[in-house]
């Protein structure tokens, strides 16, 4: 059957963007996303794209009309710098059909740290110990599906410093998760007994979030808003002025435990001292921390996240690295 094969290039900051903006209206076993590798023989000259993402619609009656709609959902990733122009070509099979068919536990199984496992949401994994924490998505494993970098380190970190920690007389940990994309970083919390504010201001999101806690039983610990935390309601969509200009506000108010955000750097940065107003304080009867988790940001940015997260009275916690992505714990 013959398919139309369109291919636009993204950057490693915006992989997850793109993916999780065409994912509300294609399929996702009809995008296919590749990285290209310093031994690719058919890396592109520029350095500025890191991925290709193919996607792949059946040639039929409607196919322009479809064709015209993606390229204008895109257009305004096209305007910001996040993509190239879309490329249009007729192909007779999908590449992603071959490689299930070559390997069909490819896209199935992720391991990130000592516990967490995710798998898609129809993999039936038998567990391999009673240490292990599944986390089931919607979407394919590609990167839409929370699997970045950034969200990575974030469960390491969190992992880290929440599987094993109880607070005296059974007290719940309350934890917010600021821009929660997929939910994956919501779910992996509250499989570890932490409530959770799972916060996002961008529906399509919001949406995937609610997905990610009906499939995986944890609604009973988890709310879910679309909003954002203080002034970071005013900053409006990251993809601009053609989505919502501010929406609710979650106040600092002192109420949370522990705070983890995958979000841009000077995000980080302007929120800083809400961030600290926001988790609880310090107290002489439990010696629990107040946590930040930040990630979102690469290498170069991570002075000025540190510098302003220092001149509102965090200390400097635990750093983990992969590639150029970081992220960084705070204590309060």
């Amino acid at each position: 059957m013959p398919w139309i094969e369109l291919i636009v290039d993204t950057t490693d900051e915006a992989v997850d963007w793109v993916y999780t903006l065409l994912a509300q209206a294609i399929a996702a076993n009809d995008i296919h996303i590749h990285k290209y590798e310093a031994s690719d023989n058919e890396i592109q000259s520029s350095s500025q794209w890191n991925y290709t993402i193919q996607i792949y619609l059946a040639k039929n009656d409607q196919i322009h009309q479809r064709i015209d709609a993606i390229a204008a959902m895109i257009a305004p990733l096209q305007r910001t710098g996040l993509i190239n122009e879309l490329q249009t070509f007729v192909v007779t099979e999908r590449p992603i059909d071959r490689d299930l068919e070559e390997n069909p536990t490819k896209f199935l199984v992720r391991r990130i740290g000592d516990r967490f496992v995710v798998v898609s949401a129809d993999a039936n994994y038998q567990t391999r110990s009673p240490q292990e924490i599944v986390l089931h998505l919607q979407n394919s494993l590609a990167f839409g599906s929370g699997l970045h970098p950034a969200t990575i380190l974030s469960l390491r970190l969190i992992e880290k410093y929440f599987h094993n920690w109880h607070k005296p007389n059974n007290e719940p940990i309350y934890a917010l998760d600021l821009g929660s994309g997929s939910g994956i970083l919501t779910v992996a919390m509250a499989k570890l007994g932490i409530e959770v504010l799972a916060i996002d201001n961008d529906p399509i999101a919001v949406a995937a979030t609610e997905d990610a806690i009906a499939r995986n039983q944890v609604s009973d610990v988890v709310t879910v808003s679309s909003a954002s935390l203080g002034t970071a309601s005013q900053l409006g969509h990251w993809l601009g002025s053609d989505r919502p200009a501010s929406t609710t506000a979650i106040a600092a108010a002192g109420q949370f435990d522990l705070i983890v955000a995958n979000i841009f750097a000077r995000v980080h940065i302007s929120l800083a001292a809400e961030f600290a107003q926001a988790l609880k304080p310090p107290s002489a009867t439990t010696s629990s921390p107040r946590l930040l988790i930040t990630a979102g940001y690469t290498s170069d940015r991570a002075d000025d996240v540190i510098a302003a997260m220092q001149a509102v009275g965090f200390q400097l916690g635990d750093r983990q690295q992969m590639d150029e992505w970081t992220a960084i714990a705070f204590q309060k």
